[in-house]
């Protein structure tokens, strides 16, 4: 892999930094803790390590709510942990990527307590303040993300300020050209340290409508009903200046590639699919100059169907712009787990499809084990959204619980109290005990991984939908002469499919039982309930034929 596609062909893996190792015993994870676990992600076969914010935070919103964008929160470490960390990733083989948060700051922020301090500040127009509407109330409809009106009134300067998720996050004015250069400043500072690129938080909202209209009325809404919003995303998000964004905050990231490392953006983007793939920021000569990956997170809603997701990848397939890298996610820490989501089962099926798709995997820590979202006690909640409106399920905590490393007290994560409860079945669903057993959830993202690694039909192949039976997704990927069959049974009885595919080769991979994918020498036209094989070939090189595996 040359260093140029390393995150075209890659697979990347977020961390959530409080829940995946605590080094101290002060129940939140860090990044010594990241540290220590480095064998695990290098035993895993992943590329790059994506970390969620490690900044200096009030922790409002847990790291997201950011008063200094250059150094690292004393819960997480020091820079010159941070320093240790890059060191130790690179020289791993590995590749390490920063959340970016450039939306908004913390309300403690140095930059927005100027701003606030009068209308006459130099830094007043870093955010975005504006007069009372003439009732007194907020200066226009638009809402933030986390409930209620995105403007909250400072008393003291007689101004609404705009913030687009909680009133402790003050958003940015990226219409002046002072913040963005502030910002480009952040990339670089983190960039001189050794990073390999960064996820942009909510990009598709740092600009804002220039006249601040109202949003006009979402003609599906339905009070109690999804979707939830009553105003149309229109003016406060999705503005055509992000074109000009996003090629400025490339052209800062590009100009630290050298012969031996590229840089990399990925956007946080939840849009449309015309829209999303407008973020790649094709210019007039058909040069793509925006994020490398905007996210795809269309299966993290998809009906868990074979028909709607076959539908659903040749759409995305076949807006991509020309030489557009496509990206894969099936969780994230925002969202249900992918486990909770359509079972035990079926997220070993899910497994199997995001590995073998064409395109750039993204792996949510934990997710390799088949971890689920943990139910957290009222009295426990640590989340702002659930704390706002409990109850109502909208809760980030379940997805965001520790990992499980062994059966050690605390599940080997802390020595002390974890800052949110373990899963109840963290003596048995761990690291540890799936590395004894060959038929677990980690052995089969092991083999899924390597198998992608050695095969280039998998890493860089072109996709080829295929005919199959309602229930099954049939997919073929083949580069250079090379082609292995994909078939994927998302139903809950057993379904025969055509012996053709079996004609390409032999059992690759099995979803289900490791031995059968070993012993078989041309398998069976029948596909158990929630099963999925890979056909093609058998080389030496296939993990199913090490034992070590």
């Amino acid at each position: 892999m040359s260093a140029d596609d390393w995150w075209r062909h890659g697979i990347f893996y977020q961390i959530y930094p409080r829940s995946f190792q605590d080094s101290n015993g002060d129940g939140i994870g860090d990044l010594n803790g990241i540290r220590q676990r480095l064998d695990h992600l290098v035993a895993l076969g992943i590329d790059a390590v994506w970390i969620s914010p490690i900044y200096p935070s009030p922790m409002a919103d847990f790291g997201y709510d950011i008063t200094d964008h250059c150094d690292v929160d004393p819960c997480f470490g020091t820079l010159a942990d941070f320093d240790a960390l890059v060191a130790e990733v690179h020289a791993r083989g590995l590749r390490l990527v920063l959340d970016f948060v450039p939306n908004h700051t913390s309300d403690r922020h140095p930059w927005f307590l100027q701003s606030r301090s009068g209308r006459d500040d130099p830094r007043r127009d870093w955010y975005l303040w504006r007069d009372p509407a003439p009732d007194g109330g907020p200066p226009n409809n638009w809402l933030s993300n986390f409930g209620g009106p995105a403007w909250t009134f400072d008393p003291a300067t007689g101004q609404y300020y705009c913030h687009s998720f909680l009133k402790e996050q003050p958003d940015l004015n990226w219409r002046n050209p002072e913040v963005r250069a502030a910002m480009h400043e952040v990339l670089r500072f983190w960039l001189r340290r050794g990073v390999d690129g960064f996820r942009v938080d909510v990009l598709s909202d740092l600009v804002k409508d220039a006249q601040f209209r109202d949003n006009p009325p979402n003609p599906d809404y339905i009070e109690g009903q999804e979707p939830a919003r009553p105003w149309l995303l229109l003016h406060n998000t999705d503005q055509p200046e992000m074109q000009e964004v996003m090629a400025q905050m490339r052209q800062v990231v590009d100009a630290f590639n050298d012969p031996s490392a590229s840089r990399v953006l990925i956007g946080e983007l939840y849009l449309p699919l015309a829209r999303l793939v407008a973020f790649y920021g094709m210019n007039a000569d058909g040069v793509l100059e925006g994020v490398q990956l905007p996210f795809n997170f269309q299966l993290i809603g998809a009906p868990w169907q074979a028909r709607h997701i076959g539908q659903l990848v040749r759409d995305y397939e076949a807006a991509l712009p020309p030489g557009a890298a496509p990206n894969w996610v099936l969780g994230n820490h925002d969202k249900p787990r992918i486990a909770s989501r359509v079972g035990p089962q079926m997220a070993r099926l899910a497994a199997m499809l995001l590995l073998t798709l064409r395109g750039t995997p993204t792996l949510y820590y934990g997710d390799e084990i088949g971890m689920t979202d943990v139910a957290i006690p009222p009295e426990e909640v640590q989340d702002p959204i659930e704390k706002s409106a409990p109850g109502e399920g909208r809760g980030r905590d379940p997805e965001r619980t520790p990992m499980p490393w062994s059966g050690a007290p605390q599940a080997g994560f802390t020595t002390g109290r974890p800052w949110l409860r373990l899963a109840d079945d963290w003596a048995r669903r761990n690291v540890e005990s799936q590395a004894r057993d060959p038929a677990s959830m980690l052995m089969l993202y092991r083999r899924l991984i390597a198998l992608r690694r050695a095969r280039p039909a998998l890493n860089r192949g072109r996709y080829e939908a295929l005919q199959s039976a309602p229930d099954v997704l049939a997919y073929a990927r083949e580069f250079e002469g090379q082609r292995l069959v994909v078939l994927l049974n998302f139903g809950t009885d057993a379904v025969a499919v055509s012996p053709e595919p079996w004609a390409a080769g032999s059992v690759v991979l099995l979803s289900t039982d490791p031995a059968r994918g070993e012993s078989t020498g041309g398998g069976t036209p029948m596909l158990a309930p929630c099963e999925g094989v890979v056909i093609g070939p058998r080389l030496v090189s296939d993990p199913s034929s090490q034992a070590s595996v």
